[in-house]
Formats: C-alpha cells, sequence, structure tokens
C-alpha cells in the first residue's frame, strides 16, 4: 500500500503526519511506524501524528515516539499538527482539539502557533532537581553551561534511575543565559537520544525556574539546539495556568512511502 504522509518541523523537533481521517492506519503496528520514523531506513523523524476525527472538536491528535510506541503529549508535535490542519483546510487560524492529555486550543499566525498546554499544579523537587508534568513527564536540571553536558549519557542515566524507573522520565538540562531566558537541552524518551528541540520540555523549564525563584517573569524565551521558543503562563501560588507555547510551525516536505 503506498501511504501519503507529510513532513512538519518545529524548532527542529520533526514529524511525521498522515491525514487519518478515513481511520485506515495500522496504529498497532510498532514496527512499521518504528522503520517510518528511522532516519536511514525510512522517512525520518522524532515522531509520527495522526490526524483524527473528533466527535466534538476540530479534529483528534494522536502521537507515536519513534520507537513506534504511542507517547504522551508532544508540545511541538501538536503545534505542527495545528499548521497541518490549516493546510487540510481542516482549520483556519484557530482550533481547539483532541490530545492523550485532554483538549488543547491553539492559534497560527503566519506560521507560528501559540498553543495552550495543561496546567500544572505539582511541582516535586529532589535536591536542586525538579519535576513536573506538563502533559509529558519532565525532570529540570539547572547547571552552569547545557554545551558542557554529555546530554545523551547523562539523560540516559536519570531517565532510568530512581526514582523513574521502567516508565522513565525525559531530561532537561537549562542554563539561565538573562532574567527570563534560558538554553535548553532535552534527552528524550522515546526517541532514547537528544533531539533539536522539546515542546513540553520548555515548557516544564519555564515553570520550572518561576517555581524555582529563578525568574519572577511569566514570559520566559527559550533558545534550543533548532531555534527559540516561548512560553507564558499566569501564575496564583505554586498553580500555573493559561499556559502556552508558542514558536514556529513549518512544513518540509510532502512523499508517498510503500508499506
Amino acid at each position: 500500500m503506498k501511504l501519503q504522509f507529510y513532513k512538519y518541523q518545529g524548532t527542529g523537533n520533526d514529524f511525521i503526519m498522515i491525514d487519518n481521517r478515513t481511520l485506515f492506519f495500522p496504529k498497532d503496528d510498532v514496527q512499521l511506524i518504528n522503520k517510518l520514523c528511522d532516519r536511514r531506513f525510512g522517512i525520518g523523524a522524532d515522531g509520527l501524528i495522526l490526524l483524527e476525527p473528533s466527535e466534538k472538536e476540530d479534529f483528534t491528535m494522536v502521537y507515536f515516539n519513534a520507537d513506534g510506541n504511542e507517547g504522551s503529549m508532544c508540545g511541538n508535535g501538536g503545534r505542527c499538527l495545528v499548521a497541518f490542519a490549516k493546510q487540510l483546510n481542516v482549520i483556519q487560524n484557530e482550533t481547539t482539539f483532541d490530545a492523550v492529555d485532554g483538549l488543547h486550543y491553539a492559534t497560527i499566525n503566519n506560521g507560528i502557533v501559540s498553543l495552550k498546554m495543561i496546567d500544572v499544579h505539582e511541582i516535586s523537587t529532589n535536591d536542586s532537581d525538579l519535576f513536573l508534568n506538563t502533559g509529558s513527564p519532565h525532570h529540570i536540571q539547572f547547571c552552569e553551561s547545557v554545551k558542557a553536558i554529555p546530554v545523551k549519557e547523562t539523560g540516559a542515566k536519570i531517565r532510568y534511575g530512581a526514582p523513574y524507573f521502567e516508565a522513565g522520565t525525559n531530561v532537561n538540562f537549562a542554563e539561565q543565559v538573562s532574567e527570563n531566558s534560558f538554553k535548553v537541552r532535552t534527552y528524550e524518551r522515546g526517541v532514547e537520544d537528544e533531539t533539536l528541540a522539546c515542546g513540553t520540555g520548555v515548557t516544564a523549564v519555564a515553570i520550572a525556574a518561576n517555581n524555582a525563584g529563578k525568574t519572577t517573569k511569566n514570559t520566559i524565551q527559550l533558545e534550543v539546539l533548532g531555534g527559540n521558543l516561548e512560553v507564558s503562563f499566569d501564575k496564583n501560588e505554586n498553580n500555573y495556568t493559561n499556559v502556552f507555547l508558542k514558536g514556529p510551525a513549518e512544513f518540509v516536505f510532502e512523499g508517498t512511502v510503500l508499506i
């Protein structure tokens, strides 16, 4: 069977997009999804995303990690899916869609997508490190220089270590640049390597930085290997609401592949 696919990227986080409104795609074929995401034997991507029907909203997002397993929420993937939905004329300039962690509102203007993330009410600390869930679980470690961190090796140890073990976590290393800007590098579970960007990761870093007293700002600039993102939020004590992840989402190419 020939599979029509579209490739999108958001600050270097790249995704295979498939219009699955007819529900034809074999979602339980882990090996197929893993092969499609393989950068040598397939199309190559950090993940694969299906755009599916929704009973009440504009569409449903179904996200798979590069290892072929269905994943938790992906922020940059969600932003790219909004751009894909616009390309398909499913939406115009704003939308509300279903995802694994609930409903998400988003707007798109001139290729910039602003995506509302889930509220965050719980942040835990372990020594100087923090942990929170922004749709996906994230460990945050602040450091003097992210450039000096061996992200894949150190991230893998934290990802599988206590207290996360088999369930695992994504691991973020963050360096403060100014009062409201940080450099971030992320080890992503499911990819099992460093990626050029992670949307839920920078969202977690921005909230963690505010919670740890490193910034009093509620609009944070995040520099990742693939570009720049912005996170904004409202804060009431330790509750973070109206959390938005904002940045570019770009169409790269489309094609067909035999499956």
